[in-house]
């Protein structure tokens, strides 16, 4: 029995693209098929009721990249962004071309070696690395995303920063089109940021959707709980916002907690309707913690009209169900790695209440998880 039930940990490709890098003097230096970054002081309005976009501003450019028609992968870029000193990333602005399915944006303390030109990439290996030292900071699924953290709350770039940017793109046209994506973080002042800010990335790999199935056919619920282990302490937490995942197939996620399994449920996501492909990040007012021994209760709700049966993986032709969650104060592991973790629940292990495992905490099994 091999731990490689997560072969779940490989399927993240959630996202897609990197990008870029930046000349000595800190200007663009852009070329097709590669980065650019560059910074400036900004302070842009935005449309709605997003915050405005302010501090000092730091570019990343991944792409861009031609894709075939028909053609899906993930890349991945790494590059220094041109902060000569420590700064506090308290904003966040992506945009994606019409080809990119999904980004992660990484804090990386581990690579040293710029790449500036997608290369193909094993999908969200970051947080399941065992060092702990590449940490996704935020996952976009839309077109165009700002993010702005609470009052006080940020994460720390040291300087020089290394930025691992993967994409996950797919062409489903008739026609060549060219993937793209633009990464912009905005550098608060120091003196207005306590806390550290860290993402939750929870889900499982138990999905088989028989062909043809819909509404009302067992295979289409996907339905577990899972207990967060006590090495990851989340009772003083401050859960503020979270967002679910399916592929097309997806038709409704909804998130709850509990004090224990079988618990009473206080729901925590629950969008209507739910839209895969620009799913809502439900911000928590007021934010919430998990109690020791307590967990998530989640469930993905399928149509499959199709007449193949579906199950997980990272191809947008296949499922996933996953949410994500932002939470500070970041709760930093003993091996000293950042505070990101990624939580999985499976029933196919572990006997009558399944297996739960969080990565990085759960060291080797990690590894493991991922084949290295």
């Amino acid at each position: 029995m091999s731990i490689r039930l997560v072969a779940f940990a490989l399927p993240f490709s959630l996202l897609a693209a990197c990008g870029g890098g930046t000349s000595p003097d800190g200007t663009d230096a852009t070329g097709s098929g590669s980065g650019s970054g560059s910074a400036s002081d900004a302070a842009i309005s935005t449309a709605g009721d997003a915050a405005p976009l302010t501090g000092t501003k730091y570019s990343l450019h991944w792409g861009p990249v031609t894709v075939q028609p028909g053609a899906e992968n993930t890349q991945c870029i790494w590059m220094k962004l041109s902060n000569n000193d420590a700064v506090k990333i308290h904003q966040i602005h992506n945009t994606l071309s019409a080809a990119s399915h999904h980004l992660i944006v990484y804090r990386d303390d581990m690579d040293v070696d710029e790449q500036t030109t997608p290369m193909d990439c094993q999908p969200f290996t970051g947080a399941l690395n065992s060092t702990g030292k590449v940490e996704p900071i935020v996952i976009t699924q839309k077109r165009d995303d700002e993010i702005t953290l609470p009052t006080g709350v940020a994460y720390t770039f040291a300087p020089a920063q290394m930025v691992k940017i993967e994409m996950h793109f797919i062409n489903t046209t008739d026609a060549a089109v060219e993937a793209t994506a633009d990464v912009d973080v905005y550098a608060a002042d120091p003196t207005t940021i306590t806390d550290e800010a860290a993402v939750l990335f929870n889900g499982t790999p138990d999905i088989k959707i028989k062909a043809g199935a819909v509404a009302g056919d067992p295979s289409t619920v996907v339905h577990e709980f899972l207990t967060i282990p006590s090495s990851l302490d989340l009772s003083h937490s401050h859960i503020f916002a979270i967002t679910g995942h399916t592929h097309k197939h997806g038709i409704d996620v909804k998130v709850s907690t509990a004090a224990t399994r079988g618990g009473a449920l206080t729901s925590v996501y629950n969008p209507s309707p739910f839209e895969w492909a620009e799913p809502l990040t439900a911000q928590q007012s007021p934010d919430f913690s998990v109690p020791l021994g307590g967990g998530f209760d989640f469930e993905c709700d399928y149509d499959n009209t199709g007449g193949a049966a579906v199950g997980f993986g990272e191809s947008a032709t296949d499922e996933m169900c996953f949410f994500w969650a932002y939470y500070y104060p970041a709760i930093i592991p003993a091996n000293g790695s950042s505070g990101s973790h990624v939580c999985v629940h499976s029933n196919q292990f572990g006997g009558a209440n399944g297996i739960d495992l969080c990565c990085p905490d759960a060291g080797s099994i990690c590894n493991m998880v991922l084949g290295n």
